[in-house]
């Protein structure tokens, strides 16, 4: 069966002892489930292709879906994506971490794949503004990850919702029952524009002042 970590958040022993745990979980290739914002998620190294082809299986994922990816912060995407231009570097500043993630061309030499067979040439990425969460990032670099839920599903707070079958994740990182929130917000950056593709917790009218020229899709 799965490793359930509980109770570790107060304590910061047993915290610091947890974030090591995960890391060698996720050095030796195997998925593992801890608490983001709004729901419990999917974690995987996200250079190794099997461990990410796991999450894709656990979900039911359709072929070629890509996993999002996490990172610790913005000074990461230097080293998996395209340059960015200033506009889009002072939006990262001003909602990162958070629930905003962006989608923009990934960088040509990354030794990666998502799901997509790189076939998209994009990645979706988000800095979670979560403690755990952000502890292990520092320590392992980019993350795979996905909602818990099945494709399509809403995010899943309480882990007694689920069945973790033996062998289908290395360790359950339980932090309780989390709040219902509202989901993240989703950007196109491209070259010459940025597009709000959907709306959730950062809204279209905190983005407009500092993107005047922001445009929309399907809202």
């Amino acid at each position: 069966m799965a490793e359930r970590i509980r109770s570790f958040t107060a304590d910061p022993v047993k915290f610091d002892e947890a974030v090591a745990l995960a890391v060698r979980y996720l050095n030796t290739g195997q998925v593992i489930i801890v608490a983001a914002e709004i729901g419990y998620v999917y974690l995987a190294d996200a250079f190794d292709a099997e461990a990410v082809k796991t999450i894709h299986i656990l979900r039911g994922d359709s072929a070629g879906v890509a996993a999002q990816v996490f990172i610790k912060n913005s000074g990461v995407l230097a080293g998996i994506a395209a340059p960015l231009t200033p506009l889009q570097n002072e939006v990262l500043a001003r909602f990162w971490p958070g629930l905003l993630s962006v989608t923009l061309k990934s960088q040509a030499g990354v030794n990666w794949n998502l799901g997509d067979e790189r076939r998209l040439g994009l990645i979706n990425v988000r800095v979670p503004n979560r403690e755990f969460l952000g502890k292990v990032l520092e320590k392992t670099g980019p993350l795979a990850t996905a909602s818990i839920a099945f494709a399509g599903k809403p995010a899943i707070t309480d882990l007694s919702e689920i069945i973790i079958r033996e062998g289908d994740v290395g360790a359950v990182f339980d932090e309780g029952v989390l709040e219902v929130g509202v989901p993240t917000t989703i950007l196109n950056f491209s070259e010459n524009e940025i597009t709000l593709m959907r709306e959730g917790a950062v809204t279209i009218s905190q983005l407009q002042p500092l993107i005047p020229s922001i445009s929309t899709v399907n809202l």
